[in-house]
Formats: C-alpha cells, sequence, structure tokens
C-alpha cells in the first residue's frame, strides 16, 4: 500500500495534469472557431472550382496538349502518390492515426493490385508514423503552419506539380480529416492529378450535381474563349490544384484543434475521476493508519 506522502504526491501531480489539459481545451477552443471559419468560409469556392473545371472538361475541344495531362493524366495508373496531410502537434487524439491508418490501407490494395506506391508527406506527425515502416517511400516531408496560407499550398501544389512533369508518379491522391464538427471529423480522399470527375469532390451531393446540370447545360455548345482555351487551361488547372490543397489544409486544421479540444476536455475529465479516487484512497489509507496507531497506544496501556 502506498504512503500518505505518495498519494499526495500523486494527487499534487493529477491536479498539474489538469490544469494543464483543461489551459490546452481552452486554447483549443478558442482556436478552433477562427478555423472552422476559414475553412467554411473556403469551401463554396473550392467547390465552385472544381465546379467550373469540370464545366470546362466537358467542353474541351482539345485534350492533347502537356496542360491536358493535369486533367487526363499520362495514360498509366501505376506510380500512385498519397499526400497525407496530418499535424506538426500531438495531443489530439486518434487525428493523426487515422489520416495515416487509411493512407496504409490504400497502399496495401494498391501494392496488392500490382501497382507502387510513394507517400507525400504534410505535417511531422504523419511522417513520424509512417517512417518507421516506408522510409524509403516517402518522397518528401513538409511542415504545416497553425495557421495554413495559400501560399504554402501553393508552393507544395507547384513542388506536385513539378514532380507530375518528371513522371515520379502517374496519378495522387489527397488523404486528409474534413471537419464536420469539434467532436467529428471524416476521413476524405480525393485526387488532385489527373483532376477527378465533379461527382466525386469533397462537398458536392448528388442534388447540387443534379441542380448544376440543369443550370449549367453539359450538352450545350462549345465555350468561345478569351484569350485562348490553352491560355485558360495553363492558369485554371494548377489553381484548382493549389485552390483544393488550400481546402484540405484548413479542413485539417480545423479538425485537429477541433480533436485536441474534444481529447483535452475528456483527458480533464479523467484527471477529475483519478484526483476523486486518489482523494478516497488516501481518506482510507489516513483511516488505517489512524485505527492502526489507536490500537498501539491502547494495547501500549494495558501492557502497563
Amino acid at each position: 500500500m502506498a504512503s500518505l506522502q505518495e498519494l499526495r504526491q500523486r494527487q499534487h501531480s493529477v491536479k498539474s495534469t489538469r490544469k494543464i489539459t483543461q489551459a490546452m481545451k481552452m486554447i483549443a477552443a478558442a482556436k478552433l472557431r477562427k478555423a472552422q471559419d476559414r475553412a467554411e468560409s473556403n469551401r463554396p469556392y473550392a467547390i465552385f472550382m472544381a465546379k467550373m473545371i469540370h464545366d470546362l472538361v466537358s467542353r474541351s475541344s482539345n485534350m492533347n496538349s502537356n496542360t491536358s495531362n493535369l486533367l487526363s493524366g499520362n495514360g498509366q495508373s501505376n506510380n500512385l502518390m498519397i499526400i497525407v496531410i496530418t499535424s506538426d502537434k500531438g495531443l489530439c487524439g486518434g487525428f493523426n492515426g487515422s489520416v495515416v491508418r487509411r493512407a496504409k490501407l490504400i497502399a496495401e490494395n494498391h501494392q496488392k493490385n500490382g501497382g507502387d506506391f510513394t507517400f507525400f508527406c504534410v505535417g511531422r506527425k504523419g511522417y513520424d508514423q509512417l517512417r518507421f515502416e516506408y522510409k524509403s517511400r516517402i518522397l518528401e516531408s513538409h511542415s504545416i503552419p497553425d495557421k495554413p496560407s495559400y501560399e504554402k499550398a501553393e508552393f507544395l501544389g507547384d513542388r506536385l506539380i513539378s514532380l507530375f512533369k518528371d513522371n515520379t508518379f502517374d496519378c495522387s491522391i489527397l488523404v486528409y480529416n474534413h471537419f464536420v464538427s469539434a467532436m467529428t471529423q471524416e476521413i476524405r480522399v480525393n485526387q488532385l492529378i489527373p483532376f477527378k470527375s465533379i461527382e466525386n469532390l469533397s462537398g458536392l451531393s448528388k442534388s447540387n450535381l443534379d441542380n448544376n446540370k440543369e443550370s449549367h447545360n453539359l450538352e450545350c455548345e462549345p465555350y468561345e474563349y478569351e484569350p485562348g482555351e490553352e491560355e485558360i487551361k495553363n492558369t485554371l488547372l494548377p489553381k484548382n490544384i493549389f485552390v483544393q490543397f488550400y481546402s484540405a489544409l484548413l479542413e485539417s486544421s480545423a479538425g485537429e484543434q477541433g480533436a485536441r479540444m474534444t481529447a483535452m476536455d475528456s483527458a480533464t475529465r479523467n484527471a477529475g475521476d483519478m484526483i476523486l479516487n486518489l482523494q478516497l484512497v488516501y481518506n482510507r489509507t489516513r483511516q488505517a493508519h489512524i485505527t492502526r496507531e489507536l490500537i498501539e497506544i491502547i494495547s501500549g496501556a494495558e501492557a502497563l
């Protein structure tokens, strides 16, 4: 049985831990609001950017340029690049582990089908979990700031396009946490290169797609482009990759803060329960010590 001093020290330690987790919960809650606003504000832009690209593809008259490879790919699908977006910091429950598990599952299934794969890690925690088993397959690893910027997404998108033009991979997919609520994050898998059909993009329901088809008749005559079809493709196709990358970073950032707030709230409550249990054990141990001392005094008095 632990001594009274040891129990007091454990109580003090757990109380200190509870103060830390409670403070981290409050910080995460404050950051969550701003991160959620940024993610939700960007969603319409990302969705309609994808719709515009889809509309452009449906009316495209020339699919033979180098830029069109971002639409149609290079004709192969053997080499898959899996872009894994996690956080740089921990203490957020299973937020990072769920993304890494999904990425591993996709990689294993692709390998079973005779393909090859590489990882492109955005976030230190994803790299830390993958490097023990797949270090030779991690092509690059990049950190992610607390407040993702469009410049960061543009840098990552430029790097991705450069690797694609160097034939480093045939197609790439994005695996990240989509923010639903403070307690819920959904794993999303989006294909960036080549461009995936609009039906498979995040945030688009069947009703939205049907409304889009009704309002923008996809069977109508081709567009008249100004300044030209190739110039527009050269601008919009890379920009769509930047926007989708930026949207994923914002969703992941909001999900991270929500997961951390939930995890720290659970840790605070568990610390409170542990303090109550330690206090109960302490009282019982103290009562036992007092009883034992009384018995020793009474026994000594009777012996005299």
